[in-house]
C-alpha cells in the first residue's frame, strides 16, 4: 500500500507466474531450427547427383487412316449412328479429323458432279419440254379430227335415214365448193354482213338479240313451222326457225293486215297477204340441245311426232313441228344443227387453249425478269437518258400510290408517260410486253374508279367533262360514252317514275314530257362538249330510243281518250311543245311525237 508521505513498501503477496504451455520444448527446437543460417553456398554443378528419371511416352509410329466406304454411304437403309459407332469406335482424334476431312471432300465432289450433270443435261431438258408442248398440240389436233369424224358419222347416219340423202349431199358439196372458191376474206365478211342486214329487216327485234360481230352469219332458215303446246300437242302459233353459227332464233309470224272472213275476195287473197316475223326467243348455241321426237313416241304417236323436234335449254323445253308432209326439212335442220354445234365447240376449245397458252406465256415473261441482276442490266432510253428497269418499276409503284390516293390527273399523266416509254422499246419486245401488261392492269383499276365517279356526277357538266377527258386520254372512249349514256338513261327513267298521276291527264303528260325532253336536251348538250362530232351518232340513237319510250307512255295514257277531242289535242300540243326544247342542241323531234296505232 502506498503511504501518505509517498514512500513505497514491498508487497508481501506471492507473485503469480505464467503457466507454461504443453510441449514447450518441441516448439523451442522447431524455432531454433527455422532460425539456423547456412553460410556455405550450394554447388549445382556437382556431377555426382543422380540422373533425372525419363518419362514413358506412347509409341509415335504410323497411324492408319479410316477410309470412307462409298458403297455403305449409298445404302438407303444406312443408320448413321450405328455406322459411326462401328467404324469410329476405336479411332483417335487424328483419325476423326482425317475422316471428317474425307467426308467433306466427298460432299464437295458430289456437289460438283451434280452441277456438271445439270449443265450437261440442260439442252436435253429444253428439248424434252419442247417435245412435250408439241405433243400437247398434236393431241389437240387429234381431238379436233376425232370430233370431225364423229360429226361426219352422225351426218352420214342422218343422210342414210332419208330418201333425199344423195341430193342433200350433192347440194352440201356444191355449197362447200362455192365457199372454198371465194377469193377473199373481205368478200366473205361482206356476205355475212349482208345476211345480217337482211335478217334485221325481215325479223323485227332480231338486232337486239343478234348484234353485228365479225364472223356471225346465218347457216339455215326454215319457215312453215308451228310451236306445239307441250300438254295438248296443239298448234299455238306459226314460227320460223333460224340457225346461225353461234345462236338459234325462233321468230313468230305476224300478219301485216287483218283479213275479213266474210269477204270472199279477201279470203282468196289471204294467202297473198304479206307477213312479218317478230323475234321471240334466241339462245346461244352451246346452251341448247335439239332432239328428234320421232324415235321417242309410241306406235300410235309416231305419225304425229314424225316431223317434231324439241329444243331444251336448262329446265325449259319447247316443241316445234314442221308443217310439211315430208321429214326432209326436219332432218336437214337436225343435221345442220349437229354440224354447226360441233364446229362451235371446236372453235371454243381452240380459243380456250390459245387463251391458256397466252396466259402461260405472260407468266413466263414475268418470271424471266424477276431477277434483280436482269432488271439492273436492262437499259431504257428515257428523254435521252439511260434508265434501267428498276427505274420503270419505281414509276409503276408511284402510279399505284397515285391511284390509291385517287389523284386521277397525276395517275393519267404517269400512264401516258409510261406508254410513251413503251413505244420506244420496239427493239426489246420482251421488256415492252412486260411493261405493257403491268400498265394495262393499272389502267383497268383507274378506269373503274373514274367510271364510278362519272356515274355519280353525270349531272354536273364540268365534272363530267373532266372525267370523260381522263377516260379518253386512257384510250377508253367507248367505255366513257356507254357509261355516261347509261347513267343518263337510269336518271330519265327514275325521274319519270316520280311523276304521279293525280287525276288530271293533261298535268301528268306535261310533267312526263317536260322530264323526258329536258333530260334529252341536257344530255346532248353535255355530250357535245365531251366528245367529238364524229361520235354524235351514238347520242342521237340514244335520244331516239328514249323518244320511242316516251311515245309508248303517251300512247298508253291516251288509249282511253277519243282521238281529236280537246283533251287529246291539248296533250299532244303540250308534248310537241316540250319536244321543241331539243332544237337548242340541233335535234328536231317535234314530228316524231305521236301515238302508236293498235297494230303497231
Amino acid at each position: 500500500m502506498p503511504h501518505v508521505n509517498g514512500s513505497t513498501e514491498k508487497s508481501t503477496e506471492p507473485s503469480k507466474e505464467r503457466p507454461g504451455r504443453p510441449g514447450g520444448n518441441t516448439a523451442d527446437l522447431v524455432k531454433r531450427r527455422y532460425s539456423t543460417r547456412f553460410i556455405q553456398s550450394s554447388d549445382f554443378n556437382n556431377t555426382d547427383a543422380p540422373p533425372i528419371p525419363k518419362l514413358h511416352l506412347p509409341d509415335t509410329g504410323f497411324i492408319p487412316n479410316i477410309t470412307v466406304d462409298k458403297a455403305a454411304l449409298k445404302d438407303p437403309n444406312l443408320d448413321p449412328e450405328q455406322y459411326t459407332a462401328t467404324v469410329l469406335s476405336d479411332a483417335s482424334d487424328q483419325q476423326l479429323r482425317d475422316y471428317q476431312t474425307s467426308l467433306r471432300k466427298l460432299k464437295t465432289g458430289a456437289s460438283t458432279d451434280l452441277q456438271q450433270n445439270v449443265f450437261q443435261n440442260r439442252t436435253q431438258f429444253i428439248k424434252i419440254s419442247k417435245d412435250a408442248e408439241k405433243l400437247n398440240e398434236d393431241m389437240s389436233t387429234l381431238r379436233s379430227h376425232m370430233s370431225e369424224l364423229s360429226a361426219s358419222v352422225n351426218n352420214l347416219w342422218a343422210s342414210t335415214a332419208i330418201p333425199e340423202a344423195r341430193s342433200s349431199l350433192e347440194n352440201a358439196a356444191t355449197r362447200n365448193r362455192k365457199q372454198a372458191n371465194r377469193s377473199s376474206v373481205a368478200n366473205l365478211e361482206q356476205i355475212y354482213n349482208n345476211q345480217l342486214q337482211t335478217l334485221w329487216k325481215e325479223v323485227e327485234g332480231s338486232q337486239k338479240f343478234l348484234p353485228a360481230i365479225p364472223g356471225r352469219h346465218v347457216e339455215i332458215e326454215q319457215r312453215r313451222w308451228a310451236e306445239l303446246d307441250a300438254a295438248t300437242w296443239k298448234s299455238k302459233q306459226k314460227v320460223s326457225l333460224i340457225l346461225l353459227n353461234d345462236h338459234f332464233m325462233v321468230a313468230r309470224e305476224k300478219s301485216r293486215n287483218r283479213v275479213n272472213p266474210s269477204s270472199k275476195e279477201m279470203l282468196e287473197s289471204a294467202q297473198k297477204v304479206s307477213t312479218r316475223l317478230v323475234a321471240e326467243k334466241c339462245w346461244p348455241l352451246q346452251d341448247i340441245d335439239m332432239l328428234d321426237l320421232a324415235p321417242m313416241g309410241s306406235a300410235r304417236d309416231k305419225h304425229e311426232m314424225a316431223n317434231a323436234i324439241s329444243i331444251r335449254c336448262g329446265q325449259e323445253s319447247f316443241t316445234y313441228q314442221s308443217e310439211r308432209s315430208s321429214s326432209a326439212e326436219k332432218d336437214k335442220m337436225l343435221r345442220k344443227f349437229r354440224q354447226t354445234s360441233e364446229e362451235l365447240r371446236r372453235l371454243l376449245r381452240t380459243e380456250t387453249f390459245t387463251h391458256s397458252k397466252n396466259k402461260k406465256e405472260k407468266t413466263d415473261l414475268s418470271r424471266s425478269l424477276s431477277n434483280d441482276t436482269d432488271r439492273s442490266e436492262i437499259l431504257i432510253d428515257v428523254d435521252g437518258k439511260q434508265k434501267n428497269l428498276r427505274w420503270v418499276e419505281g414509276q409503276i409503284d408511284e402510279l399505284d400510290i397515285e391511284v390509291a390516293l385517287q389523284h386521277f390527273e397525276d395517275a393519267v399523266r404517269l400512264i401516258e408517260k409510261l406508254r410513251k416509254i413503251t413505244q420506244g422499246l420496239k427493239i426489246n419486245p420482251v421488256v415492252q410486253d412486260l411493261i405493257t401488261i403491268k400498265i394495262d392492269g393499272r389502267v383497268k383499276i383507274l378506269a373503274d374508279l373514274v367510271v364510278k365517279r362519272l356515274i355519280t356526277t353525270h349531272s354536273f357538266p364540268n365534272a363530267t367533262q373532266t372525267n370523260i377527258a381522263w377516260l379518253v386520254r386512257l384510250g377508253l372512249d367507248d367505255q366513257a360514252r356507254e357509261s355516261f349514256l347509261n347513267a343518263r338513261s337510269e336518271t330519265i327513267i327514275r325521274r319519270a317514275r316520280q311523276c304521279i298521276f293525280e287525276g288530271d291527264l293533261r298535268d301528268y303528260i306535261f310533267q312526263v314530257s317536260f322530264v323526258y325532253f329536258t333530260m334529252m336536251r341536257n344530255t346532248v348538250s353535255i355530250y357535245q362538249k365531251c366528245f367529238p362530232p364524229l361520235m354524235m351518232s351514238a347520242c342521237v340513237r340514244w335520244a331516239k330510243q328514249h323518244l320511242d319510250g316516251f311515245n309508248v307512255i303517251l300512247s298508253r295514257q291516251l288509249s282511253s281518250v277519243q282521238r281529236g277531242s280537246p283533251t287529246w289535242n291539248e296533250c299532244m300540243d303540250q308534248a310537241k311543245e316540250h319536244a321543241m326544247m331539243v332544237n337548242d342542241v340541233g335535234l328536231d323531234f317535234k314530228e316524231l311525237v305521236r301515238v302508236k296505232e293498235d297494230g303497231e
